[in-house]
């Protein structure tokens, strides 16, 4: 456990909506700097910050166009520099988000190539002649419709992007993609940033493009996983790209992007036997319970609660297939999900159920990350109209519920409780409580207070079975012992009280009473069989 990210608590900041300092509408990194007291205070020692290089702002700083510079309404490199400076002075740490799998098209280096078929940058990008005035194949883009666009200047000739149209995708096939990408990661890790998150990494290499992708969709163009993520190749050329950063700075936090990696793939990519990264991002722990969704409408944007029974198995699987690897990666929310609060959290127990799902996941084993606002329980912000959105799939999605009897009302309803773009409103400052003892904020302070310990760090995890509606699990280190125990639902919960001497932290209307745990609606409890001598005072909220 000498390793510090095995230590880390991290915050995700998306800086556009995070703190605006010059009131132009826009958050900016002065933003950040200004507000790291206040991650201080909640107990955070690691930031994670959302791309801040030049960009078009297609995809929210995800579509680079200058990997060497800030933009400008994020602030400059001055800034940049200063928040470095400033987080080290506090004793914090800071990963910058790195997008390795595609560029802008406004891009130099794709602008080249579109303009130039002999430029050394054509073969920086992924191309395809077609031979019917069609698109190569029938691979889908994750942002809606083909994963490919013909070249302005070239309508035969057809570039990749799994995303949006205007973020062509890179030839990681290419030695010298592999050494320009590498370079401009080396140029941040020279400025002395602690951690790197290698945004879609698990995309960067592809099938033969030639095979169409057999599916059972009734779509043009469905996602076709298999030829573009965790492939085999992968694995290459990420390889040298991490091992020349760690020869930078030997203590560099490598953290994956996998969306779509299962435990077996994440302790793959995470061995050390591999070199890849040190840990990993995964959406695969998240469980929706979906019988209530209508099956013939597009699951996106249909809202779900949480499925608790497959949520323990895949706690329990990657709990026991991590184990002897890596440390999970424990998360409820980003920039690319419903909030938390709106996902999962329950609209009659809305302070209740955030501290609840606080306790439930990050007493785990494993590195937490709090995306901004979660820690005061903000839900997603709510847009007016489905043209806000400006999305492809939105208006899919609309045109099919229309024409299975859903309202315009109906669909904006669902489309705000589900739609990743209202999750990413601005920091309510105003509804922060920092000295309220019955706070969301005051709750997750707690919560980190107790993630900081030994016990909750490198304690052994195992998951109990206590009940339909309960989420526990026990932490063990040398001789001692913590459960954590969670009621995730309206109705009042009983468990049998574990042996104790402490009770660490609990949420207002928690009993025991007779050797019975009462857990009111949305509520939970950690007790400690501890050695002697320790503190005896306890949290309540």
């Amino acid at each position: 456990m000498d390793q510090w990210f095995k230590r880390a608590i991290i915050y995700q900041v998306y800086p556009r909506s995070f703190f605006d300092t010059n009131n132009d509408g826009i958050g900016d990194l002065k933003g950040v700097i200004v507000k790291l007291p206040y991650l201080k205070k909640l107990g955070v020692n690691t930031i994670w910050i959302n791309p801040v290089f030049v960009s078009p702002q297609v995809d929210n700083g995800y579509d680079v166009s200058n990997y060497f510079a800030i933009d400008s309404q994020m602030g400059t490199m001055d800034d940049f520099e200063e928040l470095i400076r400033t987080v080290h002075r506090m004793k914090m740490r800071i990963i910058v988000d790195f997008v390795m799998n595609h560029t802008s098209d406004q891009h130099p280096w794709f602008q080249d190539a579109i303009n130039n078929r002999q430029s050394i940058y054509h073969d920086y990008y992924l191309w395809k002649e077609s031979e019917d005035g069609r698109e190569p194949n029938n691979w889908g883009s994750f942002f809606g419709g083909s994963v490919w666009e013909p070249n302005p200047n070239n309508k035969n000739e057809y570039y990749f992007h799994l995303f949006d149209k205007k973020m062509p995708d890179l030839n990681w096939k290419n030695p010298e993609v592999q050494r320009s990408v590498t370079d401009i990661a080396k140029f941040w890790v020279k400025k002395g940033i602690d951690g790197i998150r290698l945004d879609a990494f698990i995309h960067i290499a592809k099938a033969d493009f030639t095979q169409n992708f057999i599916s059972n969709s009734n779509e043009e163009f469905p996602i076709a996983e298999i030829m573009y993520s965790n492939r085999i190749e992968l694995r290459n050329y990420l390889r040298g790209f991490t091992s020349e950063l760690k020869q930078i700075n030997p203590e560099l936090f490598i953290l994956g992007e996998a969306a779509s990696a299962n435990a077996d793939l994440i302790a793959d990519y995470a061995s050390q036997n591999h070199n890849l990264c040190d840990e990993v991002i995964s959406f695969y722990h998240f469980a929706d319970d979906r019988t209530k969704n209508n099956h013939q409408l597009n699951f996106e944007f249909q809202p779900v609660k949480l499925d608790l029974a497959a949520f323990k198995g895949k706690m329990l699987e990657f709990q026991s297939k991590l184990q002897n690897v890596c440390l999970p990666v424990l998360y409820w929310s980003n920039h690319d999900m419903a909030r938390i609060a709106t996902r999962y959290g329950d609209s009659e127990f809305v302070k209740e159920s955030a501290k609840a799902l606080a306790t439930t996941l990050y007493l785990q084993r494993g590195v937490p990350i709090i995306y901004y606002g979660e820690e005061i329980g903000m839900q997603n912000e709510k847009r007016n109209s489905l043209n806000d959105f400006n999305d492809i799939k939105v208006t899919q999605f609309h045109k099919e519920a229309l024409n299975r009897g859903y309202t315009d009302k109906q669909v904006l309803q669902m489309v705000n409780l589900t739609h990743k773009k209202c999750a990413r409103g601005w920091m309510r400052w105003d509804d922060i409580s920092v000295t309220s003892k019955d706070s969301v904020f005051s709750f997750y302070q707690s919560v980190l207070r107790l993630k900081q310990q030994p016990l909750f760090i490198e304690g052994k995890e195992i998951i109990l079975e206590l009940g339909e509606h309960i989420f526990a699990y026990r932490r063990e280190r040398r001789d001692e012992k913590a459960w954590i125990i969670c009621n995730l639902s309206r109705e009042e919960q009983t468990a049998d009280a574990p042996q104790y001497k402490k009770i660490l932290l609990k949420q207002s209307g928690v009993k025991i009473v007779g050797g019975k745990i009462m857990l009111p609606a949305w509520t939970s409890i950690v007790l400690l069989d501890k050695v002697e001598g320790q503190n005896d005072t306890e949290d309540k909220y």
